[in-house]
C-alpha cells in the first residue's frame, strides 16, 4: 500500500523379559548382574540430557523475530547477550527493489511532511546502553515539492545495531518506526511506534508476541 508521497531422541526399546519358568537361581544371579550393568550404563547415559539442556540454555539468548508491514520486512535479533546486556540488531528490507529507508537522523515529522525516521527504541525493562550504528551511509536527495534536502539510505536493506541492557526482570518493548520510498513509485505509508514485545528474566532475554 503506497502513500501519495535439539532434535528429539527416539525412546529406547524396553529390554526383553525372561520367561517366568526360566527364573532359576542361576537366572536370578545373571539378572542381578545385568541390572548392575544397566544401572552403570544409565549413569553413563545421563550426560547427554544435561548437555542438551546446556545447549538449549545457550540457544535461548540467540533470539529473533520478524514482521512485515507497509512494504518492509523487519527482522529483530539480540546478539552477544551476557548477564544483562547485549546488542539489538534490526534489519529493514524493502519488499521491492528501488525503495530506500530514511535516516535515523530525520526529524520525527519528516522534512516538510515528507519521510519518517528509521527508529529502534526500547522501553520498559530494557534501556539503551550505547550509540546506535547503521551499516549504510547517509545521502541527501531532493524530492519534488520539498525545498530542503532529505536524508536517506541507499536503496535496499539497512541494518541498525543498538547496545541495550536489562534494567529489571519483566516486560519490555521495542518501538519500531520507518517509511520506504521510491523516486519513481512513490512512498509507502509510514509506520510509527510498531511495538515488538520483549521479556527479561534471570535466564536471559526473549521476544514475545508482538
Amino acid at each position: 500500500m503506497r502513500h501519495p508521497m535439539a532434535s528429539t531422541r527416539p525412546a529406547p526399546r524396553p529390554a526383553p523379559r525372561l520367561p517366568r519358568a526360566a527364573r532359576t537361581r542361576f537366572v536370578w544371579a545373571a539378572a542381578a548382574l545385568l541390572a548392575t550393568a544397566s544401572l552403570t550404563s544409565c549413569g553413563q547415559e545421563s550426560a547427554p540430557p544435561h548437555a542438551t539442556a546446556a545447549t538449549a540454555a545457550t540457544a535461548e539468548t540467540e533470539t529473533e523475530t520478524e514482521f512485515n508491514e507497509n512494504g518492509v520486512t523487519v527482522r529483530l535479533s539480540v546478539a552477544d547477550w551476557k548477564s544483562d546486556a547485549g546488542t539489538l540488531v534490526a534489519t529493514f528490507t524493502p519488499d521491492e527493489a528501488g525503495f530506500h529507508l530514511y535516516s535515523t537522523a530525520l526529524p520525527a515529522e519528516g522534512v516538510e511532511g515528507v519521510g519518517r525516521p528509521t527508529e529502534v527504541r526500547p522501553v520498559g525493562s530494557v534501556a539503551t546502553a550505547g550509540e546506535m550504528t547503521v551499516d549504510k551511509p547517509v545521502k541527501s536527495i531532493t524530492v519534488p515539492g520539498v525545498r530542503a534536502a532529505v536524508l536517506v539510505y541507499p536503496d535496499g536493506p539497512v541494518t541498525v545495531t543498538l547496545p541495550i541492557r536489562a534494567t529489571a526482570p519483566g516486560e519490555a518493548r521495542v518501538l519500531i518506526g520507518y517509511a520506504s520510498c521510491s523516486s519513481t513509485e512513490g512512498c509507502t505509508i509510514p509506520v510509527a511506534d510498531r511495538a515488538v514485545s520483549l521479556r527479561t528474566s534471570e535466564h536471559g532475554l526473549s521476544f514475545g508476541t508482538s
